[in-house]
Parts: C-alpha cells; sequence; structure tokens
C-alpha cells in the first residue's frame, strides 16, 4: 500500500508534533519536580528519614521580695525511645528492663505515652539519675533507638519548706491535655500541678525546642548531629512572689514535725503574703520527675494530710478569733461601744431557754465586763448577750458584708470557699437541720466563733488586715499586682482604735496571749479555741504588730493545740522574727482562749 508524498509529508508533521507535546509535557514535569517543588519533595524525603526530638524548655524562675530563688532549674536528664510501633517499643521496654528498673506501672505510663503521641519519642524517663544514664549508655549499641540527652530539672533550695505555697510539676493527664488553656501541650511534658506552679503556668512555662536526628527504615537512629539545625528552646522571664524566704523557713523550723496547721503572714498595707505554710509538709523535690509510687501512697495514706493546703483549703471554725466580728458588727449597729456592760455578770455560764451555755472560764466567770475587757480576757458570757442584742439575721448580714462567705481571691488554684449562713439563713438552717431541728440558740454559738462557721486561715487573716489599716483589705496576693481594696466594715476611727487598744491588752498580763508578748513591740491579736468533737480542741490567733502602725498580720492555725495561747506564741515569735525584737518570756503559761 502506497502513500502520496503529500500525505506521507502531513503524518510526519503530525507524528513530530505530537512527540514534540509529549516531549515538552515531560519537560514541563521534571521542571515542576526538580525546580518549582524541590524543597517540598525534599522536605518529604527528610521526613521519611528524621525525626523531631523535643528539648524541653526551662521553666520561669521563681524570686521571693529580695531576690532569694526559690525554684529553678539544674541540669538533668531524659531517655527518650524512637518506635515503629507499640510492638516494638513492649519489646525495647522488656530488654531495656534487664538493665535499668522499669515496673509494671512505669511500662504502662511509657506505653500510654507513646499511644497519645506516636509521632513524638515515648518519653522513658523525664528525670533519670545520673545512675541510669550510665547504665544505658553502656549498653547504647544494643539499644540504637534511644535517645538520652540533658534537659532542664526543677529544684526547689528550700523544698520542704514552700511546699504549700510553690506547689509541684507534674506529667500532663489526659483530662488536662483537652482543656482550653493547655492547648498545645502534648503528652509527657511537665506542668504546674498546684500552687504558684499551677497558678502562673502560662507565664513560666517557657517554649519547647526541636532538634533532629536520622533514622533508618526501622526506626533505629543512625546519626544524631547535623541532621538539620536545631530550635533552641525559649526559657519564660523569672518572676518575683511576695513572699520573705527567710521568714518561710523560720516557721518551718518552728512546726517541723511536731505541729500540724498553718501560717499565713501578709503585709495590711498592700496584701502581699510574706508567709504561706502548711505543716505536715513534703518534699516537692521528689515530684520534678516520676514520682516513686510508694512515696505517692505514702503521701496520700497519711492521716495528717501533707498533701492538703491546711492554710488555703482547710475550713476550721475560727472560736474566738472571730469576737472581733461580732464587736465590729454590734458597733455598726450602734447596739454597743468599746466600754459597754451586758446586763448579766459572767459567772462561768449563760442560761438560755432550757439550755446552760457555758463560759471557758467555768470557776468563777469574768465578772461583770466591759466589750473591752471581754476581748482581753475572752469571755463567752459577754458575747452570747452581744449576739443576741444583734439578731441573728444582722449578725449573718454583717459577716457576710465581711467576707466571711466567700474566697479571698488570692491567686492560688484551689482555694476553698468558706462555711457561713447563707443571708436568707432561714432557709439555710431548715435545710441544714430541718425546720424544727435548730432555734435561736444558734446565735449563741456563731456570735462566738463556733457553730455554722468554718474558715480558712487565709480568711482570717485578710480580715485582720482590715482591723490594722481603717476597715478595707486589699486582696491577698503572691506576685505583685495593683493593690484592690474592699471595704468589709464601716466604724468611726476612734471605735477602731479602741478595739486595737483591747486587742493589744489580750497579748499583756491582762489577757489570754500574756506569755507572747515580745519586749519592746506591742501586739495586737485575739486567741481562739475551737472546740473539736473527734478529739483535742484547736488552737488560733490572729494579729498585727506593731500595734500602732501595723506592718505584718499573721494568722496561726494549730491542730489539737488545745489553747490559743500556743498559736499565740508561734505567731509573736514570727512576728519578733519579722521585725526583729526579741522575746519577753516564752516558758509562761496561760490557760485561756
Amino acid at each position: 500500500m502506497s502513500f502520496h508524498p503529500n500525505e506521507v509529508a502531513r503524518r510526519a508533521r503530525t507524528v513530530r508534533m505530537v512527540l514534540a507535546l509529549v516531549m515538552a509535557s515531560l519537560g514541563l514535569a521534571f521542571f515542576r519536580v526538580q525546580v518549582l517543588r524541590s524543597s517540598q519533595y525534599a522536605l518529604q524525603a527528610d521526613g521519611l528519614r528524621m525525626r523531631e526530638v523535643p528539648l524541653v524548655a526551662p521553666r520561669g524562675i521563681i524570686y521571693d521580695r529580695k531576690g532569694e530563688i526559690i525554684a529553678e532549674n539544674l541540669p538533668g536528664y531524659t531517655v527518650s525511645l524512637l518506635s515503629p510501633s507499640s510492638d516494638s517499643l513492649a519489646s525495647a521496654l522488656d530488654a531495656l528492663g534487664k538493665i535499668v528498673p522499669i515496673d509494671a506501672s512505669h511500662r504502662n505510663l511509657v506505653m500510654r505515652r507513646y499511644e497519645r503521641a506516636r509521632n513524638q519519642p515515648a518519653v522513658i524517663f523525664n528525670d533519670a539519675p545520673f545512675e541510669v544514664v550510665s547504665a544505658l549508655e553502656e549498653h547504647r549499641v544494643q539499644f540504637p533507638e534511644l535517645i538520652i540527652q540533658s534537659s532542664p530539672k526543677r529544684y526547689y533550695p528550700d523544698g520542704e519548706a514552700v511546699a504549700a505555697v510553690v506547689g509541684y510539676i507534674g506529667e500532663i493527664s489526659e483530662l488536662e491535655l483537652a482543656l482550653p488553656r493547655f492547648e498545645g501541650y502534648k503528652a509527657g511534658q511537665l506542668i504546674g500541678k498546684t500552687g504558684l506552679e499551677r497558678q502562673y503556668e502560662a507565664e513560666i512555662h517557657g517554649r519547647e525546642g526541636r532538634r533532629f536526628v536520622e533514622v533508618d527504615a526501622r526506626g533505629r537512629v543512625v546519626r544524631e548531629q547535623g541532621v538539620r539545625p536545631d530550635i533552641p528552646p525559649e526559657a519564660p522571664p523569672a518572676i518575683t512572689s511576695t513572699l520573705d524566704l527567710d521568714l518561710q523557713r523560720f516557721i518551718h523550723e518552728r512546726y517541723k514535725d511536731s505541729l500540724l496547721g498553718a501560717v499565713v503572714a501578709i503585709d495590711p498595707k498592700t496584701g502581699g503574703v510574706l508567709a504561706l505554710y502548711s505543716a505536715p509538709t513534703f518534699d516537692i523535690n521528689r515530684f520534678t520527675g516520676t514520682v516513686p509510687p510508694s512515696y505517692f501512697a505514702q503521701l496520700n495514706e497519711d492521716p495528717r494530710k501533707p498533701m492538703y493546703n491546711k492554710a488555703v483549703q482547710g475550713r476550721y471554725e475560727p472560736a474566738s478569733t472571730w469576737k472581733l466580728a461580732t464587736s465590729i458588727i454590734a458597733m455598726e449597729q450602734g447596739i454597743a461601744e468599746i466600754d459597754t456592760h451586758m446586763e448579766t455578770p459572767c459567772t462561768g455560764g449563760y442560761q438560755f431557754g432550757n439550755r446552760y451555755f457555758r463560759c471557758w472560764k467555768r470557776d468563777g466567770g469574768h465578772g461583770n465586763v466591759t466589750m473591752a475587757q471581754a476581748i482581753a480576757t475572752s469571755c463567752d458570757v459577754y458575747f452570747y448577750q452581744l449576739g443576741l442584742k444583734i439578731g441573728l439575721s444582722n449578725l449573718v448580714a454583717g459577716g457576710l458584708r465581711m467576707g466571711f462567705g466567700k474566697r479571698t481571691g488570692i491567686d492560688w488554684p484551689q482555694e476553698t470557699t468558706p462555711e457561713f449562713p447563707a443571708e436568707d439563713f432561714t432557709r439555710y438552717y431548715n435545710e441544714k437541720y430541718g425546720p424544727r431541728g435548730w432555734n435561736r440558740s444558734a446565735i449563741l454559738n456563731l456570735s462566738i466563733g463556733q457553730g455554722e462557721n468554718a474558715q480558712t486561715v487565709i480568711n482570717m487573716a485578710k480580715f485582720y488586715t482590715a482591723l490594722a489599716t481603717d476597715g478595707s483589705a486589699a486582696q491577698p496576693h503572691l506576685i505583685e499586682q495593683p493593690v484592690d481594696r474592699e471595704q468589709l466594715f464601716n466604724i468611726r476611727p476612734d471605735q477602731l482604735q479602741a478595739l486595737r487598744d483591747a486587742m493589744a491588752d489580750v497579748v499583756s498580763g491582762r489577757g489570754t496571749a500574756g506569755s507572747a508578748a515580745v519586749q519592746g513591740l506591742t501586739v495586737a491579736g485575739k486567741t481562739g479555741t475551737a472546740q473539736n468533737s473527734s478529739g483535742v480542741d484547736h488552737a488560733w490567733f490572729v494579729g498585727f504588730a506593731p500595734h500602732a502602725q501595723p506592718e505584718i498580720v499573721v494568722a496561726v492555725f494549730i491542730e489539737f493545740g488545745l489553747h490559743g495561747y500556743s498559736a499565740a506564741r508561734i505567731a509573736t515569735a514570727v512576728m519578733e522574727q519579722y521585725l526583729k525584737k526579741p522575746l519577753v518570756n516564752p516558758s509562761a503559761s496561760t490557760n485561756a482562749q
């Protein structure tokens, strides 16, 4: 079959055109791959042979008010394992367990970390002891998937002394990872769990860095250096607290292991917390890595509750320390003044209806005393009658105005709300005891700080800062902030001064805390002995110094302390330490509230 020469030429041109189009398409494709998208494909290729390894950022340093370190970072080690599958990881952990201690609970924790972040190295130890690192380095050839690197380790030079206030860090949980405030966090990272570490997590967390390692097809590390430039972690700025670390240490030495309770010290002018302590305490340095299960169980099972912050979370009847609130409400209502007597003198008790309410001084009582004398000697009978004159409605309303039904707002997480009757007190008591389960006698207990009144130590300290100033209280805080004062009560300056003078009599030979007097310094305050239905009574003291121009307010609570004067001795010793004055007679004792 033959074709006309013109037809052959036409077909040849068509073939040449098709071939040209094919070559052009191939050229464009090669140009796109080799030139336009070369970086993208190079990155994909790198992704197949490179793995990101997180670089832990140091947490922000926490200083006290004088620049002493409360929390810092020391060099530490993390140990991680790259693994292509959970089965491979399980096998590697079994092999590692023959070299370093990895118990069943630890093994399960590592597996959970891996399941939550399969594209990340599984953290085995986030605070590996040097002995563990040395043992693993000796067997490094057996475990090419292993990554050992230095990382910052949280350290508290005064761990036990500051545990209650600074808190501790721990590994982020699955529930926390789901919270909006932890958006961007990854499994295995350490976060603040309580205290300042928790409250200011966003400010002191830092920005994680990254390094890159080269791996083979089985996920084994073949090159650790020079794969790609590292992205260094970013350290956050330090924060300065209002705490006085010397004072915190002093309180720790006073409580040590022999006493249970709490101490709060506040600057009454600013609301800055100078000390916040809860006993018994614990070693927060043991929480910087993986907490030994035995130690955690020991703390949780301890009936003394060392991990429970008694200063901010504990609620206790304030006892006679609340009598100042009763006095203020009476003054605000125009019911009584500092020199007012009650109709019935104290003979050791008070008959109300068919019940006899005793005074703490049962033998003879206090006699016919004024309000000032009743404060100094803590006469219950006087305040029973004063409470009846005020009335339950006014007493509850006044207590609520002074903040006894709400939290202080201190910048510490998980603060407990105090217990106090609601404004609709009839409904409150009906719901608590039933319509016929209570009567007007409830006011007698309430007027002396017992009954349906349970306050935190921080809240009582805040109330006394108002007594130490002008009736207003600054919000307690641990990190400096603008002073925000709240007016708790309104009485005349002469009435407030008269109350302070009566409180000064408490810490003198005329009062219940005479044995806690400080030489050359007038201390004003109030003792309290809180009834404890399950054992020995608790001891309270809240006060301030110097009496004329207060610089420090101290609230002390001692579980099973029996008498308020025992708490007063610690409080005045704290004031003495802060103001540098010697004690008059620390060994004397007074059996009083």
